[in-house]
């Protein structure tokens, strides 16, 4: 029997880093106490649940896998920001390495806030390159928000810092564009590429937002990131808009 309290074991667990979590199991699990059972029953459950996410980020790289014997530099492209009333439309390219081993990538609005920052980090840190497209609401007045989109992801294709071979997009093809592309439906939440993209996209927008509600607090956006809120409405009625609002989008509210 361990010489060691539980609540010790119990310190020792929560400090375990998950890639030792084997040998903190191997170490106690014959200890044969109720309390430090439970302690490596929860290990094994956190073990299980790291299984399961490797599996899903396996099948997240199903598009990519089909394509790196061909290409080093397989990018994925997304985009935030089409729906708002006000701020830009913001593009991400992402050329992620071939071994990446980068867990819970997902679709971005499937991930908190706290998830998606914490990505952020990661992909900035492990990515090939990392490249960003930012339109503004005038030019998406111009040109429509659609043509606009393609506009800001064209940019973050030339800023990246290698030339990607092929495109993985999420719905879409982007026209102007002499880059073989793959258009995938849903393909921020099938392609690990994409989803990186739609994380960077949607931080990135996001602390803009938060930065143009410093400027303009009557509207909220640090909440509501420019989208169409009954909150945001409402301040948009009664104060009018902003130079930020897309004209073409507030139609309907002043």
């Amino acid at each position: 029997m361990s010489e060691k309290k539980i609540s010790d074991i119990q310190k020792e667990y929560k400090a375990t880093d998950i890639s030792v979590l084997p040998d903190f199991i191997q170490e106690y699990i014959n200890d044969g106490r109720p309390g430090v059972s439970k302690i490596i029953s929860q290990a094994q459950k956190r073990m299980e649940k790291l299984r399961i996410e490797k599996e899903r980020i396996e099948k997240l790289k199903e598009y990519e896998y089909k394509y790196w014997d061909k290409y080093d530099y397989v990018a994925g492209i997304d985009e935030v920001g089409r729906g708002p009333l006000a701020g830009p439309v913001v593009t991400a390219c992402v050329v992620l390495p071939k071994d990446c081993d980068i867990l819970y990538i997902n679709d971005s609005k499937k991930l908190s806030a706290a998830k998606r920052e914490e990505l952020y980090e990661e992909i900035m840190a492990k990515a090939i390159s990392v490249s960003i497209g930012v339109v503004s609401e005038a030019r998406i007045d111009e040109i429509n928000i659609l043509q606009a989109t393609y506009e800001a992801m064209r940019h973050a294709i030339s800023d990246s810092k290698v030339q990607p071979q092929l495109l993985l997009n999420d719905a879409v093809t982007i026209p102007q564009v002499d880059i073989p592309q793959v258009p995938i439906i849903k393909g921020d939440a099938k392609s690990i590429s994409i989803g990186a993209a739609s994380i960077i996209a949607k931080v990135t927008r996001d602390r803009m937002m938060v930065e143009y509600d410093n400027i303009y607090p009557e509207y909220h956006f640090a909440s509501n990131k420019g989208y169409g809120s009954a909150e945001h409405i409402a301040a948009l009625k009664v104060n009018g808009p902003c130079p930020i609002h897309r004209r073409s989008f507030i139609g309907n509210f002043v």
